[in-house]
């Protein structure tokens, strides 16, 4: 009777045998191949990731080349200059030295504006000047894909080619984020294709809202500006010229506005977008002090300079919105914070000026779909 049991419990005491061995060499093996297991998982990830952004960049690609030929009717195929375009680079100023710096700086991206002015002016000749605004836009989306898509592509090739952990991660980790710039990137296509408002279009809507309708003139390169009255104080309104698409030159247009009303000017307030952390909520407003205004420094630097050289305190309103909405279609509750923006603005006028003041208002961003 043993003897039968034991031939009984024989099978399964094999069993476990068996899969204590395999647990035994599976571990084994992860022991010596665990990293390249986990390397292998992450390149599979960034690729699918890759092919994914290479659709996008051939959808910018395809859709600047449909929006020319519709818009611009050239007489000559534009697709090898906007393949051209696409690989267009800019190389930032020497900083070893930094005196002067920023009048460098300034000066390479005016060459830069320039460039893609003349650019599109061929490929697009029978556009007019908003039209041609919003393909310089569309294009430069495109041209923003093109960059993460090859960058990406950088990493990637290099950490399958050298299998080291550490170039793999760099990408890896930071891939969600790079996602939400590119899903916005792909949907600003849409939006320079038909001409509608953006995320960064918040503070030149909050400028057209205050101007409403009020008679406008030149103030600087694609900016205006119209003066309004609001409880005795004299505002003066400046934002870029719309709707094509565009955010003009603000320190400019600040710069000379307060030499224009030298020693009248009392407060200056920007009115921008801003980024928001987790957990904050889409549209909320935030007051501080300072220019509120992004990009590369060189508008901002000018206010700062201008604002110091005639006293005048610099005031800001932040609108706030993820990355994923800046250059994406505007959203209603970026809409509807405009008008909370407006009543932050009018409370700064009146807490901190008095009547008879005059105060510089600019809405600063792209002015895409945004008229005066």
């Amino acid at each position: 009777m043993f003897q039968l049991l034991g031939q009984l419990g024989q099978p399964e005491n094999e069993i476990q045998v068996i899969l204590q061995t395999l647990f035994s060499f599976a571990f084994i093996i992860y022991l010596f191949y665990a990293q390249r297991i986990q390397a292998m998982t992450m390149l599979r990830q960034i690729e699918v990731t890759l092919r994914k952004i290479k659709g996008l960049r051939d959808d910018g690609k395809e859709a600047s080349i449909k929006t020319i030929k519709e818009i611009g009717k050239p007489e000559k195929d534009p697709t090898p200059m906007v393949e051209r375009f696409m690989e267009h680079f800019l190389i930032e100023p020497v900083g070893m030295d930094p005196a002067g710096i920023v009048q460098k700086l300034g000066k390479i991206l005016d060459v830069r504006e320039f460039t893609f002015e003349k650019e599109v002016e061929v490929m697009a000749p029978n556009a007019t000047e908003s039209e041609r605004n919003n393909i310089e836009n569309l294009l430069e989306a495109s041209l923003a894909l093109n960059v993460f898509y090859k960058v990406i592509r950088h990493y990637y090739l290099l950490g399958k080619k050298t299998m080291n952990i550490y170039i793999i991660m760099q990408i890896h980790m930071i891939l969600p984020m790079i996602i939400q710039q590119i899903d916005a990137y792909s949907s600003a296509l849409q939006a320079f294709q038909e001409g509608i408002p953006i995320g960064d279009s918040v503070g030149a809507i909050v400028a057209a809202k205050l101007i409403n309708g009020a008679p406008t003139r030149d103030v600087a390169k694609e900016m205006v500006a119209a003066e309004i009255e609001y409880e005795g104080r004299h505002v003066v309104v400046t934002k870029a010229k719309g709707p094509g698409g565009s955010v003009g030159m603000p320190g400019d247009a600040v710069v000379n506005l307060l030499n224009e009303y030298k020693g009248k000017v009392t407060m200056l307030i920007t009115v921008d977008a801003a980024g928001m952390l987790e957990g904050e909520q889409v549209g909320e407003i935030a007051e501080g002090v300072g220019a509120a205004i992004g990009g590369p420094g060189v508008e901002k630097y000018k206010m700062e300079l201008i604002a110091t050289e005639h006293n005048v305190p610099l005031y800001a309103v932040a609108i706030k919105q993820g990355m994923e909405h800046v250059v994406a279609p505007l959203v209603q509750p970026l809409f509807e914070a405009t008008d909370k923006a407006i009543a932050s603005v009018k409370g700064i006028i009146l807490d901190y000026s008095k009547v008879g003041d005059t105060v510089v208002v600019a809405g600063i961003g792209n002015t895409v779909g945004v008229a005066q």
